[in-house]
């Protein structure tokens, strides 16, 4: 039988829904928020509230990294043999391949690396939000799908959220949608199906900053099932791609 929250953190369309029906999804009020018992068994369940990446690492690394693939140990052994039995063009333009493959694939692994740091430093530190019926301060690391956040101007949002009160709530979401203005949140649900991330005026976004007001949420999804976390994601997949990229250039 499938586990009710792994269920209700597969829905995506947080932002059509009413508040009071995502608060119930979660089997969470906005008066009491969850158990101290019930966030330490989410947080087994969700891992923390974190980016994360395949393995942070220097640049040093990833220069020796781009030469450990076997298709390009192959290479320099081809190269090693042609200029052996004297033909020497061979292994230079074997040599020349191997070394262009090398420079962009360090460049592209050290950009996204780069950018991974970039997005890990800008979350958030701490999070205030209700537990037992009370007030905490919480790491954010801590912090669990249900959780009731509060929000209020100068906060860096610790996870993504669906909007339960607002109050002249602004929020400047530049780091994810682009949009170079602060954005008036509210808690209406929206009524089409499909919408472009910064048209979810009912949610806030993990790493984006409030500018103005304060505002209550329901934290929807944490470390890399946040929206700043897919984009982690796709940089872990950059990495990837760029290996996969290398070989077929060899192979050309």
């Amino acid at each position: 039988m499938n586990d009710p929250n792994e269920e209700i953190q597969k829905q995506k369309n947080w932002y059509g829904q009413n508040f009071k029906t995502v608060l119930n999804d979660f089997n969470v009020t906005s008066d009491s928020g969850l158990t101290s018992q019930e966030a330490q068994n989410r947080l087994l369940q969700f891992g923390p509230n974190q980016i994360t990446s395949s393995g942070q690492r220097g640049a040093l690394q990833l220069l020796i990294a781009q030469f450990s693939d076997f298709m390009i140990l192959v290479l320099i052994a081809a190269a090693a043999i042609s200029g052996y039995v004297g033909d020497a063009t061979d292994a230079i333009v074997i040599l020349v391949i191997v070394l262009l493959n090398a420079i962009i694939g360090f460049v592209q692994d050290y950009r996204a690396e780069k950018a991974l740091e970039a997005l890990r430093k800008m979350a958030a530190s701490h999070a205030r939000v209700r537990r037992d019926g009370q007030y905490q301060d919480i790491a954010a690391e801590q912090l669990v799908p249900g959780d009731i956040v509060f929000l209020e101007a100068g906060n860096i949002i610790p996870a993504d959220l669906r909007l339960i009160e607002t109050a002249e709530l602004q929020i400047d979401e530049a780091t994810l949608t682009g949009e170079s203005l602060a954005i008036n949140k509210n808690t209406h649900s929206l009524k089409n199906a499909v919408h472009a991330l910064g048209d979810h005026l009912n949610m806030a976004f993990k790493g984006c900053v409030v500018t103005k007001g304060r505002g209550t949420g329901v934290c929807v999804a944490t470390g890399m099932d946040s929206e700043f976390g897919k984009i982690a994601v796709l940089l872990n997949n950059c990495l990837l791609y760029t290996s996969d990229a290398a070989d077929d250039l060899l192979c050309v």
